[in-house]
């Protein structure tokens, strides 16, 4: 059964860190809808004066932030002792866990392109150890299809292997499509299926999606999309629902109130970056 569009999300217009400008497609409204993904941000501009300021160091606990930049540079820093940079179409993936501070500065650049994810983590895995990890352009396997080519940023794409999700399951795409191609990616029936157009137009079902647009999708076992014109990149992400209760307290997200209160007075008695690592993968 072909899946179909459940919703489209464009976002808006906002400053973040210590004065980026990004729009914000995802956040505290979508976050049943496109469950596990919480938010997304997406980040395209020319101008430097735009990023540059950056994300100064700021703490996060219960969820993992993925960054994907397919033009420019992101460099991260963190409490682990973790100094990395990626550029042109390479990943960060950070887990918070039972939290980590970190910042990410924006040198300029050409053309700075890219989004970054909020994945959540199960109630089960909120407190697990934080760590970083990056999946170079080394790693990421570009897999070639008639009109076009897919770049495996992590999970699993038919035979072909990328970085395996720890905690959640996570197919990562960034699908190139050439004027008037189309592809159809297969999907398991029981995942949770969003797309962001980064690049261009296309169609879902005979439904037009605009750039910068994230579109949730029904149920079914593969999905087409066709480019409407001119080029386009297409990201799409699979993951599973949880289904579970979502306290969001701006960098924390957990699953109860007390649990978001408790992380602030962690943040206010300076015992935020947890000693006791007794967590035990379930």
């Amino acid at each position: 059964m072909d899946r179909k569009i459940k919703r489209q999300v464009t976002g808006f217009r906002t400053k973040d860190g210590a004065g980026v400008n990004l729009v914000r497609v995802l956040g505290n409204g979508t976050m049943e809808d496109y469950d596990p993904i919480l938010m997304l941000d997406s980040f395209d501009s020319i101008n430097p004066d735009e990023y540059t300021a950056g994300f100064p160091m700021h703490p996060h606990r219960g969820i993992e932030t993925i960054s994907y930049v397919y033009k420019g540079k992101m460099i991260h820093k963190d409490s682990l002792g973790n100094e990395d940079a990626i550029s042109d179409g390479e990943v960060q993936w950070m887990t918070a866990g039972s939290g980590i501070l970190h910042e990410e500065k924006l040198p300029k650049s050409e053309r700075m392109l890219g989004v970054q994810l909020w994945l959540n983590l199960p109630a089960r895995d909120k407190m697990c150890p934080p760590a970083y990890h990056s999946i170079k352009n080394a790693d990421i396997e570009d897999i070639s299809f008639e009109g076009g080519k897919l770049r495996l940023l992590a999970g699993q794409y038919k035979d072909k292997n990328g970085y395996k999700s720890k905690y959640l399951p996570l197919d990562y795409f960034d699908i190139h499509l050439e004027p008037r191609a189309s592809i159809v990616v297969d999907t398991e029936s029981d995942r949770s299926v969003m797309l962001f157009t980064l690049i261009g137009e296309v169609s879902i079902d005979g439904e037009n999606v605009k750039e910068k647009t994230a579109v949730k999708l029904t149920a079914g076992d593969k999905v087409e999309i066709k480019c409407l014109g001119e080029k386009a990149q297409v990201l799409f992400i699979s993951s599973k629902a949880l289904g579970e209760p979502i306290a969001w307290g701006g960098p924390i997200v957990m699953n109860t109130k007390a649990e978001i209160q408790q992380a602030f007075l962690d943040l206010e008695q300076g015992t935020f970056l947890q000693k006791d690592m007794s967590y035990e993968d379930k």
